[in-house]
C-alpha cells in the first residue's frame, strides 16, 4: 500500500479508496484512477497496469518504451482468490519489487499450500480454540476472512475498530465475509469460543485485555518460519499467505 503525503498518485480506483479509508480524503496533492489494461502514456513510454492477484486493486505495473517492457510489482500470487482479479503474467525482460520478500520475488521457498489446505488448518485451529472456550484473536489483514470461513466457520467474527472500513469496503464489493460485528462493547462472557480479528499491533497491546485467557493467533505466510512466530509471541501460527 502506498504511503500518504506524495503530489501525485496513479492507481487502481480499489487502491485509492483503501488509501482514502486508511488516511482521509487529502492523502494526496492528486490522483488519477486507472483500470487493469488502461494505458497511460508519458512521451514515448507507455504505463499499463496488471492484476496481481495479491489482494483487491493490487498491481503490476509494466513499463514498456519500443521493445523494452519493465515490470513493477510487490506481492502477487497465481493462486484463485475470490476477493481480487485475478493474476495476469506479463513478458517482461526485467521485474523489479519493492519488497525483500521471497514470495514477492517469486521464489516459493516457503509454499503455503492450496486454498483447501490452508482452509482445513484453519479450520482444526479454530475447532480446537473453540473446544477449550478460549477466545482467538487474529492479526492481519481484511481478506484473511475467507479462509475462515471456507473452513467452515459460520459463526459472527468480531472485529477491532481499526479492521472495520476496509472490512466494509470489501463486502461493498462483493466479497462475502459472513456475519461481521464489532467488537466494542460486547461482554467478555459472550466472546468465549469466538473468533476477533485486530491488526498485528493490537494483539500485544493493552486492547487484547479486554479477553480473558486469549488465544493469539497470526495469519501470515511467514508464520510457517517457527522463528517468526516466537518473535511476535504467537500461540497459534496460521499459515495463511495472500502472496504467492
Amino acid at each position: 500500500m502506498p504511503r500518504p503525503g506524495h503530489g501525485a498518485v496513479l492507481a487502481t480506483q480499489e487502491t485509492l479508496d483503501v488509501m482514502r479509508l486508511r488516511y482521509g480524503d487529502n492523502f494526496a496533492g492528486r490522483t488519477q484512477a486507472i483500470a487493469y489494461g488502461e494505458e497511460v502514456r508519458l512521451g514515448d513510454v507507455r504505463i499499463k497496469f496488471h492484476p496481481a492477484g495479491h489482494v483487491m486493486g493490487s498491481a503490476q505495473i509494466a513499463v514498456s518504451c519500443k521493445d523494452t517492457c519493465i515490470v513493477a510489482s510487490g506481492d502477487y500470487k497465481d493462486a484463485f482468490d475470490p476477493t481480487c482479479a485475478p493474476f495476469e503474467g506479463v513478458v517482461a525482460v526485467r521485474r523489479v519489487h519493492h519488497r525483500g520478500n521471497l514470495w514477492a520475488a517469486g521464489v516459493p521457498s516457503r509454499p503455503c499450500g492450496g486454498r483447501g489446505e490452508k482452509a482445513a488448518g484453519v479450520g482444526g485451529t479454530v475447532s480446537r480454540a473453540r473446544a477449550s472456550g478460549r477466545r482467538l484473536l487474529a492479526g492481519q489483514g481484511a481478506a484473511r476472512h475467507r479462509p475462515v470461513r471456507e473452513a467452515g466457520y459460520d459463526a459472527p467474527i468480531y472485529l477491532h475498530g481499526a479492521m472495520e472500513k476496509i472490512t466494509h469496503y470489501y463486502q461493498s464489493r462483493g466479497v462475502a465475509l459472513g456475519d461481521l460485528r464489532a467488537v466494542r462493547g460486547m461482554k467478555k462472557s459472550d466472546l468465549a469460543g469466538t473468533i476477533t480479528l485486530a491488526p498485528p499491533t493490537a494483539t500485544s497491546d493493552v486492547w487484547t485485555r479486554r479477553f480473558p485467557d486469549p488465544v493469539t493467533a497470526f495469519a501470515s505466510g511467514w508464520m510457517r518460519v517457527r522463528a517468526r512466530a516466537r518473535q511476535r509471541g504467537v500461540e497459534l501460527p496460521l499459515v495463511i499467505s495472500d502472496s504467492r
